[in-house]
């Protein structure tokens, strides 16, 4: 789930008794209903009605109260939208009173001036407002009417309550010729943070082929994330790439420095410095990842910490060696910094981690080798939430005429053309 940082939590480094450095999640991303008011073709849980056996408010509370003894400094709620839930707001001061960062994420399609004050009183820290194109666009991806203008309401009412607004978008084949329109828009907006990430096809984005990324559309694409930096920079908006943006083409630096601590990606953050928790309580190291697979436990018969500290879906970042990478990603230059990128992407394309071709370093190599890949469909998901299709890459020759549409890249890569 995208989420836009309200701050760079500090990271927590313990040393057990073995003097083995301890991991403690900064962020819990906590999926807390499948209910929704929208229907977004690129959803990957398929939210709209609420899910089977979702936590009631006493199990709710008691999450909150063992994520704040694991550590944890934000929590980020999402759905679905949370603010469907009956008892929103008072998870919401829960978490505050724990002494944690409440934020959200949200399309803000029900975001009134009343219920932004009532979450502004209870503590809310920020909120990520989903946008995703010009108003057409939006409309068209979230598959509701009057979404766009009910989005730019939703940031008003946060903002005149005093909540600190960003945005996140997610990039498709639909808008992300749109980039510069959006970059444009969201710095006239006022707000804190923008962060863009790739849309993978889980769930209902796997019925949605015209909206698939290729892999060779980053050529395109992350040209345009990176010239959008320095237009943030000056409006004071802090353009965070998502996870799955990426990795280590010429554009690396302007895309993360300051953004993170090594001044480049460093593989998935999942289980090292984040905990994803499902409506029903299942516990997972990223909220976008699939369930099955992926679950290390749930709240109901497990209590967090031990969870955290043992179950190996949430350990596959902390216990990593090059041997769990495979095809392209095994043999690349990067594989020790990156190790395979985000596993919520490789994994939905590829049926396991560790091989991720969406990346603008390896899409870059191809090209030099007159390569290029794209995805193809050979069996379709079933329709359950958090579902997944099967993929095979097909690696192809590139026409000439679309590396000549290419646009301008460094000229320490220009010899591809």
């Amino acid at each position: 789930m995208a989420r836009v940082p309200t701050k760079r939590l500090p990271v927590r480094l313990e040393r057990g008794p073995d003097g083995a450095v301890i991991c403690r999640p900064r962020y819990a991303v906590w999926e807390t209903t499948l209910r929704c008011d929208q229907r977004c073709r690129f959803c990957g849980t398929r939210a709209g009605a609420p899910g089977e056996n979702e936590l009631n408010t006493e199990e709710a509370l008691d999450v909150i109260s063992q994520l704040a003894e694991l550590g944890v400094g934000e929590v980020a709620m999402h759905g679905g939208e949370a603010y469907l839930r009956k008892d929103w707001v008072t998870l919401i001061r829960a978490v505050r009173d724990a002494g944690m960062s409440p934020t959200l994420v949200t399309g803000g399609r029900n975001i009134t001036a009343s219920n932004a004050q009532q979450v502004a009183d209870a503590g809310l820290a920020g909120v990520a407002v989903s946008i995703d194109g010009t108003q057409e666009t939006h409309d068209a991806l979230r598959g509701v009417d009057g979404s766009f203008e009910s989005a730019r309401q939703a940031v008003t009412h946060l903002q005149n309550a005093g909540v600190a607004v960003g945005v996140n978008s997610q990039i498709n084949r639909r808008n992300y010729r749109e980039l510069p329109q959006l970059a444009e828009m969201i710095c006239s907006m006022g707000l804190y943070g923008w962060q863009v990430q790739l849309m993978v096809p889980m769930g209902r984005a796997s019925e949605a082929q015209d909206l698939w990324l290729e892999p060779y559309d980053l050529l395109e694409v992350i040209p345009l994330i990176a010239h959008a930096r320095p237009q943030c920079d000056a409006a004071g908006v802090k353009l965070w790439p998502g996870n799955n943006v990426g990795y280590f083409g010429p554009f690396e630096r302007v895309l993360r420095h300051e953004r993170s601590r090594f001044g480049h990606s460093a593989g998935c953050g999942g289980g090292v410095i984040s905990i994803g928790i499902e409506a029903n309580g299942d516990v997972k190291a990223c909220s976008a990842m699939a369930s099955n697979g992926f679950v290390g436990g749930n709240v109901r018969n497990t209590r967090l910490s031990e969870i955290w500290a043992h179950a190996p879906e949430l350990r596959f970042s902390r216990d990593f060696v090059l041997d769990d990478l495979w095809g392209e990603c095994r043999s690349c230059y990067y594989a020790r910094y990156c190790k395979g990128g985000c596993i919520w992407t490789a994994a939905t394309v590829l049926g396991r981690r560790g091989n991720n071709p969406y990346c603008h370093h390896r899409a870059l190599e191809l090209l030099r080798r007159g390569k290029r890949e794209r995805l193809r469909q050979v069996e379709e998901a079933p329709g359950h939430v958090r579902d997944q299709g099967r993929f095979e890459l097909i690696v192809e020759d590139a026409p000439r005429d679309w590396i000549a549409s290419l646009p301008a890249l460094p000229e320490a890569t220009a010899a591809a053309r």
